[in-house]
């Protein structure tokens, strides 16, 4: 089976690949435009594995026409960050390049080649207002919800599932994920070719480019163990915010399944994919492991919110399991100790992968 991975040296991507060589006889291409610091670090080692990269950036449809017919494209190159647009840091206009015009761009090569689409969707699809204002308690130094007072409707102390609202607001960056999962389906529809949407968790493992806004297990481990400032933004500004993790290999079991299914109902096409509430943690909760690891590190605290912070995203993904049989295997506790060995062996990680 032939794949096309999109932001292939990216951490998702690269982990993909990895996941993928193991798990069988794929012969892997994959197009990076290299724009993320540190992406360019796992060209040599992709290259060695046997996959095919192209420089390239999917926002520019004639950089796919080089590209061979495969049978599946995974879409895992986004600009990831929730403040993408509006931390007067980023552009707008190219976020909305990167994610939505850069999905057409892919279901237009999947309509001419009748390949498969898989987008690696996101939690931030979900809208915002409910979550900001979802009743929550204080329990072992963590959000959670207060089952005492209703939830919304798609939210229980498991997670928010799929039935739960996708309706603006949910971010500029959310917004363009949930357009992508939109036109997709439609293509697939339209064109006669399968679509699969998997909205993850937070992905986190080792080898993530983390930072402040994105890749947050990472930068919080990194950022603890080089003794950088570290600070609790927002609620309370103590840290009490939570978080799922899964780590991307965990998503190969899951593509497997749905690349060999046949006949899929539209409802069937679109699930969460995320390690839920066993792998769930708050940033104070990830302190104090971190503590026990490392040694005590101090963490500023700024109550101020920023834009499009929400106090629990944890995704429920119950629907992959009864719909496709799936669960992740990796737990929070390893993906931990994972990201920790590989910020002892490589010290210098947050430069390598800061912004220019």
């Amino acid at each position: 089976m032939k794949i096309l991975i999109t932001g292939i040296c990216g951490f998702v991507g690269s982990s993909l690949v990895r996941a993928l060589k193991e798990a069988g006889d794929y012969e892997i291409f994959g197009v990076d435009n290299f724009i993320r610091p540190g992406s360019e670090s796992n060209r040599t080692e992709l290259n060695v594995l046997g996959a095919k990269i192209w420089h390239g950036d999917i926002r520019n449809a004639s950089d796919l026409e080089s590209l061979p017919t495969v049978d599946w494209v995974i879409d895992a190159a986004a600009n990831p960050s929730v403040l993408a647009g509006v931390d007067g840091k980023t552009s707008s206009r190219q976020l909305v390049e990167h994610n939505l015009s850069g999905t057409i761009n892919l279901l237009e090569f999947c309509k001419a080649h009748q390949a498969g689409f898989t987008l690696l969707s996101t939690s931030r699809v979900y809208s915002i207002p409910g979550l900001v204002d979802l009743p929550v308690e204080i329990h072992r130094g963590a959000f959670r919800p207060d089952i005492s007072k209703p939830l919304p409707v798609g939210i229980t102390e498991a997670g928010v599932d799929e039935t739960y609202y996708t309706t603006a607001p949910v971010s500029l960056y959310g917004s363009t994920k949930i357009a992508s999962e939109s036109l997709a389906l439609e293509y697939g529809a339209t064109f006669d070719f399968p679509v699969f949407i998997n909205r993850c968790g937070v992905l986190a493992g080792a080898g993530q480019f983390g930072r402040p806004d994105q890749g947050i297990f990472a930068f919080w481990i990194n950022s603890h163990l080089a003794r950088r400032p570290l600070k609790y933004i927002g609620f309370d500004g103590q840290g009490h915010q939570v978080r799922d993790c899964l780590h991307p290999k965990d998503l190969i079991d899951l593509l497997h399944r749905q690349w060999a299914a046949q006949d899929v109902a539209t409802n069937d096409r679109v699930v969460n994919a995320s390690g839920g509430a066993a792998s769930a943690m708050s940033l104070r909760q990830l302190t104090a492991w971190c503590d026990e690891q490392f040694g005590p590190h101090a963490v500023a605290s700024e109550p101020n919110p920023r834009p499009f912070d929400i106090p629990w995203m944890v995704l429920d993904s119950s629907k992959a399991e009864s719909v496709w049989g799936w669960t992740p295997s990796t737990s929070g506790l390893h993906i931990l100790e994972e990201i920790a060995t590989h910020a002892r062996e490589h010290p210098d990680w947050l430069d390598r992968s800061a912004p220019f």
